[in-house]
């Protein structure tokens, strides 16, 4: 049974009621007029022949509210393009795919490199980036959501859920964040449960309540890959290119936006998607890298809002973290019991100690470059830069689209 309680500094949308999913399409498609949405979804070309995107393509012939879908096809020659524009066919018109090893986009990624606009290599951050900017361009859309396209529990639930508070023009939010509960006959989402909520309890332990740190406790799921924004917003917002995604976009939103237009909202009683290996022994991959690189952003952030690290924090921080994460297997062990759950211990106790290398690693690295990846630059800074670059940029992808 869900709750209703509000805690922390931003708003939750509860999932309450039984309102069938065909009523709050019909109120978004009723408020179409006022705001329309371009719905983004970063795909590499390998996850066409996995169980997820087939039915996620099914489902959203029926979301008659969007206005366009773009998919940004990643790791594709022009054979797996040309099969991927088959692929997503049954969308129709409002779907539009986006080439990103085709000729025409590295030529624009060069020269946004050539003027001193470098946005990363490969990956979720860049294809969010390049897919944002397309909807910006067109200029169809305010409202632009994104969902992954490995949502093995996918349903029109959660696009609906996720659009509506910036939809309807009565609530007034600018960015919406979705939650779910990961649960199947176990506990899932190790990186949220194990590592980016106590080390964010951690760090407030040391530092004292920072209202960047309160926001950021306030999500009951920071690491979703779902999320809403208004395209005012996406144009100032800097994506962030490493796998700190979902923390380092929290953090862009918390200095673009004021915290009563945020808002996170239940999108699905399940979900299930493509797991991640831990990786313990690479740094490089699974969520080894994913708790490194999020530590990292979580630090820089810290460091804008004027933190400032003395001698010893990055021991005491440690410290706290592993004994935060400790109290926290025991509570989710707690959780697991008496709901009849499988929990196996020892994976919990070890994901905790590979995370305490990846905090141990993203500290030594960020004492030796505080900056880092601060995150791509944002399309206001591309359209000064470089005024025809959007007009242009819409014109490549339409030609790729319609060849």
């Amino acid at each position: 049974m869900s709750d209703f309680f509000q805690n922390g500094v931003i708003t939750t949308l509860h999932r309450l009621g039984n309102e069938p999913l065909e009523a709050i399409e019909a109120r978004l498609q009723a408020f179409r007029a006022a705001n329309r949405v371009g719905l983004v979804i970063p795909c590499l070309i390998s996850e066409l022949d996995g169980p997820a995107i087939g039915p996620i393509v099914q489902s959203l012939t029926k979301a008659g509210y969007l206005e366009e879908i773009v998919v940004a096809i990643g790791r594709a020659d022009r054979r797996q393009f040309e099969e991927a524009k088959r692929f997503f066919s049954p969308l129709g018109h409002r779907v539009r795919l986006i080439w990103i090893e085709g000729s025409k986009l590295q030529g624009f990624i060069r020269e946004l490199s050539r003027s001193g606009l470098d946005i990363g290599g490969p990956g979720k951050g860049r294809a969010t980036w390049l897919s944002i900017g397309y909807v910006l361009a067109r200029g169809r859309s305010s409202v632009i959501a994104l969902h992954d396209a490995d949502i093995l529990t996918y349903d029109r639930w959660i696009l609906a859920r996720l659009c509506y508070p910036l939809v309807d023009p009565n609530l007034g939010y600018e960015y919406a964040k979705g939650y779910y509960s990961r649960v199947t006959d176990r506990l899932h989402g190790r990186v949220t449960r194990l590592f980016v909520t106590p080390l964010v309890r951690a760090l407030m332990s040391l530092s004292g309540p920072l209202p960047f740190l309160e926001y950021l406790d306030s999500f009951r799921y920071p690491l979703s890959g779902e999320f809403a924004m208004q395209a005012d917003l996406a144009r100032s917002v800097r994506i962030p290119g490493d796998w700190g995604l979902e923390v380092g976009m929290l953090a862009e939103v918390y200095r673009n936006s004021s915290l009563r237009r945020v808002c996170q909202v239940d999108v699905a009683n399940t979900y299930d998607h493509k797991h991640q290996a831990l990786s313990e022994g690479d740094a490089s991959a699974g969520l080894h890298r994913m708790a490194r690189d999020i530590a990292k952003s979580l630090l820089r952030t810290l460091a804008m809002e004027g933190l400032v690290f003395g001698e010893g924090f990055y021991t005491t921080l440690s410290v706290a973290y592993v004994r935060t994460a400790q109290d926290t297997v025991r509570a989710y062990y707690d959780d697991a019991a008496v709901n009849g759950l499988q929990f196996d211990r020892h994976a919990e106790t070890r994901a905790v100690e590979v995370f305490t290398q990846a905090l141990g690693l993203a500290c030594s690295e960020f004492r030796e470059n505080p900056l880092g990846v601060i995150g791509l630059p944002n399309w206001n800074r591309i359209t000064a830069a470089i005024p025809d670059f959007l007009e242009r940029y819409r014109e490549a992808i339409d030609a790729d689209n319609d060849g």
